[in-house]
Formats: structure tokens, sequence, C-alpha cells
């Protein structure tokens, strides 16, 4: 069970939070030295994607950004076409993420005549206030109007992300946030996460120099349970920390990432995990960009491993522990050879008496307690 992960690096501006690699084309252009950035981009994605193992045929794509439909028309449709080639009987699942600025309806006709089933469609929130602070470029009523284009266009399956813990916000915007989502516009599936202060981002320089602060623990918590409940209400099940979907709509793409899946990542910064070996492109554009023209592997040296059997199997522990359900005792010693008990006991003994973990039967499983501090939880873990 393999997916495709390919990055787009292109977006109109980055937000404040965001510290995936991305830049606006303007500044890739001076990068490479062309006026026309996504040209030499996709050059050099058809070189590393004709690398890929000549039998390779994905169960997923996902691609993702950045902002894929920041490309212009025909940079995406060369895009689409070139990845339309992975279209096999195997494939059940091909997303693409969009923001709300830059979805037009030609952009939207193109990705579903290429083949593309699902969306994920970045709003993060329909409150105007909350969209200046996390730096969006586009309004609530966009973000809707994009929304209301991809139904139009005849997808029907779209997620929708949203973001929580925003400084300054209140209980009842996030209230608000979510009614309009899952009750109003009714996606099959909603990403709902926690705003996080990432080291580099201009956010966190704000921080830096005291002009904003993070919401308390108390806040985050009380929020994230808004999120669950409201969600759980109307209708979506929670099937990992910050995902939700209606049944059978839970992303086919995620959950390679969640279980016994691999999957070769393609484009500057992409990862890739394949037979035990974890690995990433290099962070830079240009470089990336050389390398491939160069006739040499993009994959960053130093973030190049190769696990041993217990350390792989320990961050497939951790992975599949972010689902809701847990994971089955049987399912992952078939897949890994390793009891979870035996694997990680010590720190599953330790957090089950925190009441982070429970053991029931077969399932090894994060509490309702536990999904709030799964990372330390995880950080113990693997």
């Amino acid at each position: 069970m393999r997916g495709l992960y390919v990055h787009v690096p292109f977006c109109v501006r980055k937000c404040r939070y965001c510290d995936f690699y991305s830049m606006p084309k303007s500044a890739a252009g001076g990068m490479l030295q062309i006026a026309a950035p996504d040209e030499r981009y996709l050059a050099a994605l058809e070189m590393e994607l004709s690398r890929l193992p000549e039998d390779f045929r994905p169960v997923t794509i996902f691609v993702g950004g950045g902002t894929p439909t920041e490309l212009d028309d025909a940079a995406l449709d060369r895009l689409l076409a070139r990845l339309a080639r992975f279209r096999s009987d195997r494939l059940v699942e091909w997303t693409v993420e969009s923001n709300p600025g830059t979805l037009t309806p030609a952009k939207a006709r193109a990705l579903k005549a290429a083949g593309v089933t699902r969306v994920s469609l970045g709003v993060q929130s329909f409150e105007p206030e909350n969209l200046r602070f996390l730096g969006r470029i586009h309004s609530a009523d966009e973000a809707v109007a994009g929304y209301e284009l991809l139904r139009r266009t005849g997808f029907e399956n779209v997620n929708l992300d949203l973001i929580f813990g925003i400084p300054g916000s209140s209980r009842e915007a996030l209230r608000r946030d979510l009614e309009r989502a899952a009750l109003t516009l009714r996606p099959e599936h909603i990403s709902c996460y926690c705003l996080i202060f990432e080291p580099g981002t201009p956010l966190e320089r704000m921080r830096a120099h005291g002009l904003v602060s993070e919401v308390d623990e108390e806040e985050e918590r009380a929020q994230y349970e808004i999120v669950r409940e409201t969600l759980g209400a109307a209708g979506y099940g929670q099937y990992e920390i910050s995902n939700f979907a209606r049944p059978g709509r839970e992303c086919r793409h995620n959950l390679l990432y969640w279980g016994p899946g691999e999957y070769h990542g393609v484009g500057p910064s992409a990862a890739s995990h394949v037979e035990r070996r974890r690995f990433t492109n290099v962070r830079d554009l240009g470089a990336w960009c050389e390398r491939l023209e160069g006739g040499e592997s993009p994959v960053d040296a130093d973030d190049d491993v190769r696990l041993k059997d217990d350390a792989w199997a320990r961050e497939a522990l951790v992975m599949a522990l972010r689902r809701i359900d847990g994971v089955s005792r049987a399912e992952f010693r078939a897949a890994t050879g390793h009891d979870p008990l035996d694997l990680a006991g010590r720190e599953i003994d330790r957090f089950a008496g925190l009441g982070f973990i429970e053991v029931d039967g077969d399932r090894v499983r994060l509490t309702p307690e536990g999904l709030f501090v799964s990372d330390s939880v995880f950080a113990e873990v693997v």
C-alpha cells in the first residue's frame, strides 16, 4: 500500500503560522533567476517522478503545498496531466489542496477533468478577525464561494481545514466556525488543528517581541473539547487526533501515514518512507532543481535514515496511536513482528497509569485525556 505526495512550494504569501516550505512565486523567480519559476519547477518535478519505480502504482495521491492552485492554468494542467499517468484501478483517492483565494472555475474544472476525487480547502476560520490575524488571503465569503464552486463542479468529497486556539478569539467564535462548516456547508471531512507557534514563523517572532502570546493550556483543552463535541453531534466521527469525517469519508492518504502504508514524496522538502528508509528532499527550490537537472539525488543527506527494526516498529506504533481506535495488537504484530506491549510496555504501562493510554483486550489506544497530550506521549514511546 503506497501513496504519492507531491509538494508544490508556491503560495500567494506566507501565512503567519506556516512552517511548510513555500514562498510567493515572485520570490521563487528571484531564487531561480527566471520569470516563470513554475516552468522550471515542473520540469524538475517530471525528472523526479520519472525516477520512481517503473511498476509504481499508488493507492493514493496527495498534492499539497504551498498552494497547488497558485499555479497558473497552463502549469496546473501540465501538473495534473503528468500525475494522471499514475491513475489505475489501484488508485482510490486523489486529493489536491486549494486556497479559496486561488480557486477559480477554470481550475476547479481542470481538477475534475483530470480525475481528482477530493479537494481540501484551507478555510481556517470564517471570522474576519481570525483570518486577518492568521494572515490568510481570503475572506469568509470567498471561502464559502470556493466551497460552493467545488460542489457545482461535481466534487462529492471535500475537506475543510479549520484552526482553533487562536489568540484573541473566543469559544463562541470557534462554535460559529464549527457550526458554519458542519451544519451549513456539510463537507464530507473536517480537519481541525490547534494553532502552533512554529520556530522561524512570523507568529513565533511576534511572540518573541511580546506582541502576542499563546492561548493557555486550559483554554486550548476547552476549545478542543468544543471541537470534538460539536463535530460529533453534527455526525462527524473523529478517527484521528485532528480529523473528523462522515462514515466512509476518512482521508485514505492520511490513513497510509497512520497505518502500515508507505509513501513516496516528490518536490522540494517532500518526505518519503519506503522499505524502512525515511528521507526528505532538500528544503530549497533552487538546490532541488539543480540537483535533478544535474542527474543527482534531491535527497538531503542529513535527513536520510535507514531505520533499524525496533525504531521502525516504534515509529509505526506512534503513527497508529494517532488513530482514535488505536492499534490492534494482532494486526500490529502481523505487520511488524512486534507486540506493542513487548515493544513499548514500560511506556504504555506508565501512561496507562496516568490515564492517557488504555489497553482493552486486543487494542491499545489513547484515552480522551491522552489525545490532548499526545505529543508528550509520542515523544516517549518513539
